[in-house]
């Protein structure tokens, strides 16, 4: 049960911004009697099927990716039916919800309703004078607040780069006691990391997360480079990696399509998967297998759930409908948490505690596509969220996010 903490809204605009990819997104202000809140919107490049619409223009405009649609219903029919009211952050939640009328938000446009969300989900911490983290906290009913295992895209794959890498994202999981210390881990790392590819003739130019995007040719390649960067940087045992596989982007007509054209069923992915495990030093994998294979997902989290994390990206879709669906199947043992995917705060909290209450750990996500809105850190602070990613330590809207938990932290000390 979400708890209440009201505030009165006396004005809303929005407009239309650019992303880190350079794109359109919304960026929502909400006005109360005492100051005005902005939030604004991010944008997925892997986007599950099952996501929230998100409402693009059409047309030449940005190629057809204009949000000035969704930022007119914000201004206009949204904007009426809130200004004067008075809200907690469930019913304005439900009202947003009522106005758009439809099940995937896309009549009004899930960019429009999260950015009014965001934004009143600052205004409401606001006018209580708090923290978002701890609003965020006080909403899920939690006083005390534990910050997330930070981890760290460094190579980039999928859909974030042009690397030829069909796994999406090679992330760092560095262990030290605070945020602080993981940060500098990490950046020890990549600094090692970075030599070596320069060392090796490779581009050390980045991808859409701030993670490089060299031609490595093979995820073995790519996870091989990491453990020698960690080694150099006198981190074995100190930093693990975690994959995020995406795999619903390399499959097609029943196999899956890895490096250098290498195809695989199912059950030889996860084969695969279960080698590297043993190889490398892997503690968690994310979306290991198309989006709707609900059955190859229930089958490796049964073999290796007991000692690595199984993560629900694009199976999942922060929707409560599909965590409770993969509760019942065994599919994972950890859910992505992306508001974006499913459009209000209070269904990102509602699908976050229905997946704590199955025993599964919390995994807070940045998206392709950011701002410097650094919301979701408080939202995975907030929530005591297990994992947090917010890509590499370059590119400001990545770094923000850091900065933003070593923020938290240093006020949670005092």
């Amino acid at each position: 049960m979400l708890k209440t903490m009201p505030a009165t809204i006396t004005n809303l605009s929005a407009r239309e911004i650019l992303d880190s990819r350079g794109m359109p997104t919304v960026e929502v202000t909400l006005e109360t009697e005492h100051a005005s809140y902005t939030a604004s919107v991010p944008s997925g490049a892997s986007v599950g099927s099952s996501e929230a619409h998100e409402l693009r223009d059409g047309g030449e405009r940005f190629g057809g990716k204009g949000v000035l649609k969704a930022v007119g219903n914000a201004e206009g029919e949204i904007a009426a039916a809130l200004r004067g009211q008075t809200f907690d952050q469930k019913s304005l939640d439900a009202r947003l919800r009522e106005l758009d009328g439809t099940a995937d938000k896309s009549r009004l446009g899930a960019n429009a309703l999260l950015g009014v969300s965001l934004a009143f989900a600052r205004a409401a911490a606001g006018e209580a004078g708090m923290p978002l983290y701890a609003y965020f906290g006080a909403l899920a009913g939690y006083e005390k607040f534990t910050l997330p295992q930070l981890c760290f895209n460094v190579l980039n794959g999928g859909k974030h780069a042009d690397s030829g890498l069909a796994v999406q994202e090679f992330l760092l999981v560095p262990k030290a006691p605070s945020g602080a210390q993981q940060i500098e881990l990490a950046a020890a790392v990549i600094a090692q990391l970075r030599t070596l590819l320069v060392e090796q003739g490779h581009s050390t130019s980045v991808g859409d997360e701030g993670g490089f995007a060299a031609r490595l040719g093979t995820s073995e390649k790519a996870l091989d480079m990491l453990v020698e960067a960690i080694a150099r940087a006198n981190a074995v045992g100190k930093v693990s990696i975690a994959l995020d596989a995406a795999a619903s982007d390399f499959y097609k007509d029943g196999s899956y399509m890895l490096d250098g054209g290498r195809t695989r069923t199912a059950p030889e992915l996860a084969a695969w998967y279960e080698g590297l495990l043993e190889k490398y030093p892997l503690v968690s994998i994310e979306d290991p297998f198309n989006e709707d294979d609900w059955d190859s997902f229930a089958a490796f989290t049964a073999r290796v759930g007991a000692h690595a994390r199984v993560v629900g990206d694009d199976l999942l879709t922060t929707n409560p409908i599909r965590i409770e669906e993969a509760g019942q199947k065994g599919a994972v043992n950890t859910v992505l948490i992306k508001p974006n995917q499913i459009g209000t705060v209070s269904e990102a909290l509602e699908a976050s505690l229905l997946a704590r209450s199955k025993g599964w750990a919390l995994f807070a996500s940045h998206r392709s596509g950011e701002t410097t809105d650094t919301a979701i850190a408080d939202f995975a602070a907030g929530l005591s969220c297990e994992y947090l990613k917010a890509g590499s330590l370059c590119r400001g809207e990545r770094v923000c996010k850091y900065n933003r938990i070593m923020e938290i932290e240093a006020e949670l000390a005092r």
